[in-house]
């Protein structure tokens, strides 16, 4: 097996894959690219609007979401005037043969969204196809590769026990641990299939208890079903919006937020209402996908491939590292704001997830009705990679603690 570290260039055998994977894209409807899965079936066309940047403040456009955007937009403390001189990103594109082939075939993403309802109806269809839970399992996220891992060859890491190493890796980087009272009571935000809520449950806060809430109906189903099974007694779960949450001011000593933010239409509103429930003193974590810091500008080419990851998996928008910590000091209640940019750590996980596929795809051919959606799965997660790999994309890690009043 060949091994991949971030930089390097792809190897024979995964340019084999990679290739075959854009003939079969021929093969499998590319007479109409647009056309989506199952769950949403009416056909896309081609967003103009340029992604989450300053200049959007300039040129008038007011779509959907925008009013979200500029809120967060605002909380940046740049020179605007830098920010729209006509500067040409150094990490321009060049996405490879293969990338402009995907780009060709698949312009626009299949999942726009469009409202908070857009994101649990595809998280329904996620859980009720088993796709997602067959080659992830109940973790949705990102697993943790060391270099000592990339350098053997990151296919050599079992791909499920790189996402528990995550989660200890999160957690000793947070300072969870360092708490003095030992945290009794934790709130994970967007938890998925319950994966993370019922680790930390039983491996960190087995005197405590996690809560875990999400907006689909079905990864309740799920995340509960496997709870009972797993014989995890300390852990809930509960259907709520993440923006507009019911619980009282000050209610968990740590709130844990893991690949979640992505599909927050306001991240400031997220940071917000996360900050609001948290005790004084408590912990503040937070791991999500944000996109480079502007200035430089994005090209043109780099708009078009935000506005794809946009899309595909229905996202608002992303925004970068600092902005996600100028928005945490913005509340004026966190203190101790750090960050740190793992993609080093997570960039093989994107084409692992690929070799999993290629490795076992007996699940897809006995559903043929998910062929289409999994390919256009396996064709995001490669973009994906490219996007983190040139640097359009990092790995935000952000923590606080919440002053004492």
């Amino acid at each position: 097996r060949g091994t991949m570290a971030p930089g390097s260039t792809t190897t024979t055998r995964e340019a084999t894959a990679m290739a075959l994977l854009g003939l079969l894209c021929l093969q499998i409807g590319a007479a109409n690219p647009l056309t989506t899965s199952r769950s949403i079936s009416r056909p896309l066309s081609v967003r103009k609007a340029s992604p989450y940047n300053l200049n959007r403040l300039s040129n008038g456009h007011m779509g959907p979401g925008q009013l979200d955007r500029d809120r967060d937009l605002r909380i940046l403390a740049t020179d605007s005037a830098s920010e729209v001189q006509k500067t040409e990103s150094r990490r321009s594109s060049k996405f490879g043969p293969i990338g402009k082939l995907y780009q060709r075939l698949f312009p626009s993403g299949s999942r726009k969204y469009e409202a908070k309802e857009t994101v649990s109806k595809e998280y329904d269809a996620w859980a009720d196809d088993g796709i997602l839970q067959h080659y992830w399992g109940e973790h949705i996220h990102l697993g943790y590769y060391s270099p000592e891992d990339i350098k053997r060859g990151y296919k050599k890491k079992d791909f499920i026990a790189a996402k528990f190493e995550f989660i200890d890796k999160m957690v000793e980087w947070s300072g969870i641990l360092d708490l003095p009272a030992g945290p009794k009571k934790v709130l994970d935000v967007g938890c998925g299939f319950g994966g993370t809520s019922r680790y930390l449950a039983k491996n960190y806060f087995q005197d405590g208890e996690v809560t875990g809430i999400t907006i689909s109906p079905n990864q309740i189903r799920e995340a509960t079903k496997y709870a009972k099974e797993q014989e995890v007694s300390n852990v809930k779960f509960e259907l709520k919006d993440a923006l507009n949450m019911d619980y009282p001011d000050n209610s968990f000593d740590v709130v844990w937020g893991l690949e979640s933010g992505e599909h927050m239409p306001s991240k400031t509103k997220y940071v917000e209402e996360m900050t609001r429930v948290l005790k004084p003193g408590g912990v503040l974590v937070i791991g999500t996908w944000c996109q480079r810091d502007s200035p430089p500008i994005f090209t043109e080419r780099e708009n078009k491939e935000l506005q794809f990851l946009y899309d595909e998996w229905a996202h608002p928008h992303f925004i970068s590292i600092n902005t996600y910590k100028k928005i945490m000091r913005a509340t004026g209640k966190l203190e101790k704001v750090d960050s740190d940019d793992w993609n080093r750590y997570t960039l093989p996980s994107w084409r692992h997830s690929i070799w999993v596929g290629v490795y076992d795809p007996w699940i897809v051919f006995r559903k043929p009705w998910t062929w289409r959606k999994t390919l256009r799965d396996g064709i995001c997660l490669e973009r994906m990679h490219r996007a983190f790999d040139k640097g359009l994309m990092q790995y935000g890690m952000m923590k606080a603690r919440k002053k004492a009043e």
